[in-house]
Formats: structure tokens, C-alpha cells, sequence
């Protein structure tokens, strides 16, 4: 069977279109507002509201794929508060639209990081809302995770805001946090079961949008006992292999406190991504990748699920 994984679209419906220079906006201090405008020109992406043609192109050029994940990150999340903003749940609300147009019941879907909101990297403005976590069901139709089985393989679709919200703590909304935390034991346990319940001979391949779950998702006895049947977790979040390959590099880095909430969670992340290696983690980049090095793109395996052997990922770049 061909399988085909695809993250971190980010579409831009009309209202989000509408919001161009939304992100100096959020930004108050002049210096940051300088060094964001030169990070997205110099590197990563100048105009993130222009790319809704990559998505079309990617499934043009997969037309029949046995299954298809599609690993988070639907909408632009301009407004940094995820789903609970109506202009954000209408661009995602259209980037899956397309995608299930094209695959149908083929389709699984995964929750990214900015389908929940989170703090802007230079503004410190937004942050996860609980209502971004109850649209995900009624307005995405996107459970809160999942599990398929296929021969030998068990996939599982997990949702690493949730599962990482130690991470996003001072970005909560206080008289939010008891219904977060909440739905995060209830959503634990239940996926501490379906791991615990794979059988000896099975292989377990993982879909986790932001690896900063990983260390989390260790924590579990039942996740440690299993990390010998992991076959792959295929994460996005980091667009870029280049950005992959850095943050590989700085694995085990210290955590940097006092210099805001953003740069907080992502030092804290990479301090614990030395666990990362024992869930053989892949990326599979975004459309677009890095702007400067146009490395974006998507994957494929063309696998016998009933077959043990290592499934043979194949990175296709997208010119643009």
C-alpha cells in the first residue's frame, strides 16, 4: 500500500487573507518587530498568507494514495488563539475540506499546535483556548487522537499540545487550566491503554505534530515498555529538515528562563530532545519548508503493512 503523509499546510481562508502584517502587529517592541521582518525575509517565510497553492499541488500529484495522514497545522492561526478564532477555524475548516474532497474516509487527521493557539514567537501575544479544543471535534470532525491497525502496524494519531501542556502552562488561561488539565489525564489514559494493548508482534508508528510531546509522552510506563516496538513517529511543526537537523544538534541544550514564555518552551523542549531518539522520529516538512532553502515538501511509503521490515520513507521536495 502507498501511504501519504502531509503536514503543516497552513492555509489562509479570505479572513485570515485579510489580516496581512498580522504579526508585527502583535509585536510592541521595535527591535523585535525588526529582527521578526528579517527572520521571515532572510529564512523562513516572508509572506506565510501566499501559499495555499501548495497544498493543491501536493495532491495533484498524489491522486490515489492508499491512506493519507495529514499531520496539523491546517490554518495560518493569525489571531494565535487557534480554532476559537472564527477567521483561523474557517481556514482550517477549508484546508481539510480540500483534503477530504481528495481522499475521503482515506483521510486521518491530527491535531497541530496552531489548530489550539499559542503564544507568537516574537509578541508573546495568545495562547492555547479551551474552546479551540472543543471546535477541534464539532467544527474539524478531528478526534482528540486516534488508533487504526493495520497487519503487523498499529498507527496512532495523538494530540502533542495536550499531551505537552506542562510546556504551555503560562500560556493558559487560568480559570482554563483545571478543564486543560482534565482533558489531559482522561486523554492520557487513554492512550497509555491503546500502546499497552499492542500486541508482541506489532510495530507502533506514531503521528505526533510537536515533538516537544515526546519526553511526555515517556513519562508513561506503558509508552517505555513499548519504545522497543517503535517503528517511527512522524512529526512536522519544524517545516524544515534543516531546522530538524539544528535542533538534533541542540538536544539537551539548558533551559533559558526570563526572556519570555516562547523562547522558555522551546529551550525547554530541546533540553528534553534527547528522548526523541528513542521514538525514531522523522519529519515530515511543510509545504513551503524554509523559504531560503525551498527543502518543504511531503512523504510517502510504499509498505506491506503485514511485513516487519523498517517502512521506506521517501521525502518528495516541492520546487517553488
Amino acid at each position: 500500500m502507498r501511504l501519504l503523509v502531509v503536514s503543516d499546510p497552513h492555509w489562509a481562508g479570505p479572513a485570515e487573507q485579510a489580516r496581512r502584517g498580522y504579526e508585527s502587529r502583535a509585536i510592541r517592541n521595535p527591535l523585535q518587530r525588526a529582527l521578526a521582518a528579517a527572520w521571515r525575509r532572510g529564512f523562513w517565510l516572508a509572506d506565510p498568507l501566499a501559499h495555499n497553492d501548495k497544498l493543491d499541488r501536493i495532491l495533484a500529484l498524489n491522486p490515489d494514495p492508499d491512506l493519507v495522514v495529514a499531520n496539523g497545522d491546517y490554518s495560518v492561526d493569525s489571531a494565535f488563539v487557534g480554532l476559537s478564532d472564527d477567521a483561523c477555524c474557517d481556514s482550517a475548516e477549508r484546508c481539510l475540506r480540500t483534503l477530504r474532497a481528495a481522499y475521503g474516509d482515506r483521510l486521518l487527521a491530527v491535531a497541530g499546535d496552531h489548530e489550539l493557539g499559542k503564544h507568537s514567537l516574537f509578541g508573546g501575544v495568545g495562547g492555547p483556548r479551551f474552546e479551540s479544543w472543543q471546535r477541534l471535534g464539532s467544527r474539524l470532525s478531528i478526534p482528540a487522537w486516534w488508533q487504526r491497525d493495520l497487519g503487523r502496524h498499529r498507527l496512532i494519531g495523538i494530540p502533542s499540545t495536550l499531551v505537552a501542556l506542562p510546556a504551555f502552562e503560562k500560556e493558559l488561561l487560568p480559570a482554563e487550566t483545571p478543564l486543560w488539565e482534565s482533558e489531559r489525564r482522561r486523554v492520557l489514559a487513554e492512550i497509555a491503554a491503546a500502546v499497552d494493548s499492542v500486541g508482541p508482534d506489532q510495530r507502533i508508528l506514531l503521528f505526533c505534530h510537536d515533538p516537544t510531546a515526546l519526553p511526555f509522552l515517556a513519562a508513561l510506563p506503558e509508552v517505555r515498555r513499548r519504545l522497543p516496538q517503535w517503528e517511527a513517529t512522524l512529526i512536522g511543526h519544524l517545516h524544515s529538515p534543516a531546522i530538524a537537523g539544528l535542533a538534533r544538534a541542540l538536544a539537551g541544550m539548558p533551559e533559558i528562563r526570563g526572556l519570555g514564555s516562547t523562547l522558555r518552551r522551546y529551550s525547554s523542549a530541546l533540553h528534553r530532545a534527547r528522548a526523541w531518539e528513542d521514538f525514531r522520529v522523522r519529519l515530515c516538512p511543510s509545504p513551503t519548508g524554509a523559504q531560503a532553502l525551498k527543502d518543504g515538501g511531503w512523504l510517502t511509503a510504499d509498505w506491506d503493512p503485514e511485513r516487519a521490515e523498517p517502512i521506506p520513507w521517501r521525502h518528495h521536495r516541492l520546487p517553488w
